[in-house]
């Protein structure tokens, strides 16, 4: 990661575009995206530049409700080093199916962290979903 940028980690649950706002950030295809869940297992790191403001953007895994695989571990393990890394966090939660187990685990992961958090709300792409958000 470039010294002196701030950094700011992308994380929610699996399928909620964090991959899709990581690449919208950057302006190319950098992180893999999918329909199917568990894509993204590992870290995916980049420079930004958003509207003049210069950031590194952390792209992660989405957490598991209940992680038992060697693989799912290891992701929430990725999770869990770009909250610790970061100045910054973003929450990403889906319009579209609502509150669920795993975003209230984040939300309450979140609320220990001693840092700043956004909680951005996605998939609200036409005026019905809006006026639920």
């Amino acid at each position: 990661m470039v010294a002196g940028k701030p950094i700011v980690a992308i994380v929610g649950r699996q399928n909620v575009g964090k991959s899709t706002l990581l690449n919208r950030m950057v302006g190319g295809r950098l992180a893999i995206v999918e329909d199917s869940p568990g894509t993204t297992r590992d870290r995916v790191i980049a420079s930004v530049s958003w509207h003049d403001v210069e950031f590194t953007a952390v792209d992660t895994g989405g957490l598991e409700f209940d992680a038992r695989s060697a693989v799912a571990q290891g992701v929430q393990e990725q999770i869990e080093a770009a909250i610790a890394g970061a100045d910054v966090i973003i929450f990403l939660v889906d319009v579209k199916s609502g509150v669920i187990a795993a975003d209230i685990e984040m939300a309450d992961r979140l609320r220990r962290v001693e840092k700043p958090v956004l909680l951005v709300v996605n998939k609200a792409d036409n005026e019905k979903l809006e006026t639920g958000v």
